[in-house]
């Protein structure tokens, strides 16, 4: 193998075991074990457990942003918005199961620092932007967007994780119904929500 070819051999291992057995679960000894190389081979590529464990989390940061702010960044109706980045986060834990287990293992969304919750941090942001518009489009007080921004990507975020171990229903259904909470509320629910057709194209 050339260099490259080993380190992305042992962030591949390090990722599935980071997810099986969290940080502290795993050792330096174990990569090394399961990627068929010795103890110093890891240490040379990152400098311990910790440096891999920063590169494996990082990209997952970066898969996972990068796919919500895709669809945040889309335009179009805000409701068609909602349903999409709603959708996207459940495409990410379906295609990149470990990657979402090991964001949320080590990091837990209720936590006021950590690597999920820097991430809703950095999404709700974006949200908050969009929820202003369209606070002042409909003459509400744009200042509470920021909180309305928090909410509704908590819901999302920890929705995800309940889906995460659960996976059922479908994930269309689970995306219908948190839109169905976030852009009806309790007091007008739709009976058996669907998203739209834009959301799913």
């Amino acid at each position: 193998m050339t260099g490259s070819e080993r380190r992305e051999q042992l962030i591949t291992v390090s990722r599935a075991l980071f997810a099986e057995k969290g940080f502290e679960g795993t050792s330096v000894e174990e990569v090394a074990a399961r990627a068929k190389v010795s103890k110093p081979v890891v240490y040379e590529h990152f400098g311990g457990k910790e440096g891999i464990y920063a590169v494996v989390v990082d990209r997952e940061v970066q898969r996972l942003l990068g796919m919500l702010t895709d669809q945040l960044g889309a335009g179009g109706h805000p409701k068609v918005i909602v349903e999409k980045a709603a959708l996207a986060l459940l495409d990410y834990i379906e295609a990149n199961t470990d990657g979402f287990r090991i964001l949320v293992r080590d990091s837990p969304v209720a936590q006021a620092t950590g690597t999920f919750s820097s991430l809703i941090g950095d999404v709700a942001s974006q949200v908050e932007h969009l929820l202003a518009e369209q606070f002042r489009a409909r003459h509400l007080d744009p200042a509470a967007a920021p909180m309305y921004a928090q909410m509704l990507v908590g819901l999302i975020a920890l929705t995800g994780q309940w889906w995460l171990e659960a996976r059922h229903p479908d994930k269309t259904v689970v995306a219908a119904h948190m839109v169905n909470l976030a852009w009806n509320g309790l007091k007008g629910l739709e009976r058996e929500p669907q998203l739209s057709s834009l959301a799913l194209s």
